[in-house]
């Protein structure tokens, strides 16, 4: 895998992150958590920001979110949260979808490719980023 397509999967799901946070801020009630989930969406948006400033260093470009997984993102968190959109329900969805960005961050960082130390550090910092921000959502379980 080239370092470029690292610096895309990594853009896509910061984007996918701030999409989740998105609508899950639609969700929420509770003040003291949507300002956690800003703090968290600001982080995405750095990881964001950084991927596609190193993307455009090496003449490339980033994708745009897939409309029909945006949709089921979507769909997903209006039914989960049909009949319990607590600070718990909403907790337990976005630890899960940092569970999945674990995943990824750690299958690029380990999968055989020339990284440079920039991508690798992009590449940490993405997987510190979804660590933090499930500590940050264990106390509304």
């Amino acid at each position: 895998m080239k370092d470029t397509d690292i610096l895309k999967e990594i853009n896509k799901a910061s984007k996918y992150g701030i999409n989740g946070i998105n609508l899950t801020l639609q969700k929420a009630i509770d003040s003291n958590f949507k300002n956690v989930l800003y703090a968290q969406k600001d982080e995405y948006e750095n990881i964001y920001n950084r991927s596609k400033d190193l993307l455009i260093e090496k003449n490339q470009s980033s994708e745009d979110l897939d409309p029909l997984e945006k949709a089921m993102s979507w769909m997903s968190i209006q039914m989960s949260t049909l009949t319990n959109a607590s600070n718990s329900k909403l907790a337990e969805i976005l630890i899960q979808g940092n569970d999945m960005g674990i995943i990824k961050g750690q299958k690029l960082l380990n999968s055989p490719m020339s990284k440079d130390s920039t991508t690798q550090n992009l590449i940490k910092d993405f997987i510190h980023l979804q660590q933090e921000n499930i500590e940050g959502l264990k106390k509304y379980l």
